[in-house]
């Protein structure tokens, strides 16, 4: 872990897809999302962290509208161009970078994050923020690593969490705001680990209520 040091997500951005479980993963948590929550046509959807958009577009045709954001602006383009490419007209994609105080005035019935929150170092202050950008009765369904041992990355530039405790976040959450606050295992992941063999990371997702 490094602290203060971020990771430069527009480097790799054109090659991030080729990574197979990368797809895999987001694959299965879209997958959890549909399960665990209740998706309309009539709701305006927030994906934080988007990257190049694997679970915003897999989301895409269950929603009437979703926000990919991202502080990558090389992320951001990789999603345009499958915008643009599959002639979609319910997705657009936004630079933001909230920990540099960037904000989005409008509000959303649903923000999703999936893989992102160990690279924000106050999780609170993003938990605080999201409740303000939900509608009343919104939701939010987060999904991101258990505790590990800093093995998942290899490198771990910009990581500032190695996973975390579910009970944990969900006291955080509670006090942002949050309530119906509740968690499952979405996935896990098998991976490869210089001198420990083969590792298996697991994902959980966190449904929490405005």
């Amino acid at each position: 872990m490094k602290p203060d040091e971020r990771k430069d997500f527009n480097e790799g951005s054109q090659q991030w897809d080729a990574q197979l479980f990368r797809v895999n993963l987001a694959n299965n948590i879209a997958e959890a999302i549909r399960r665990e929550t209740s998706l309309s046509k009539d709701m305006a959807a927030l994906d934080f962290g988007c990257g190049t958009g694997l679970v915003t577009l897999s989301l895409q045709p269950l929603v009437g509208t979703i926000t990919g954001t991202d502080s990558s602006p090389g992320m951001l383009s990789m999603l345009d161009e499958k915008i643009k490419a599959q002639g979609l007209t319910n997705v657009r994609t936004l630079v933001v970078d909230f920990e540099k105080g960037d904000r989005i005035a409008e509000k959303f019935d649903l923000i999703v994050c999936s893989m992102v929150l160990h690279h924000v170092p106050d999780t609170i202050a993003l938990f605080r923020i999201w409740q303000e950008m939900l509608l009343p009765g919104g939701r939010l369904c987060l999904s991101d690593l258990d505790s590990e041992d800093g093995s998942f990355h290899g490198d771990n530039t910009g990581v500032f969490h190695f996973g975390f405790d579910r009970e944990v976040l969900k006291k955080q959450l509670h006090s942002a705001g949050f309530s119906e606050v509740r968690d499952v295992t979405a996935t896990s992941v098998s991976k490869e680990v210089t001198g420990k063999g083969m590792c298996e990371f697991r994902v959980f997702l966190i449904v929490a209520d405005k």
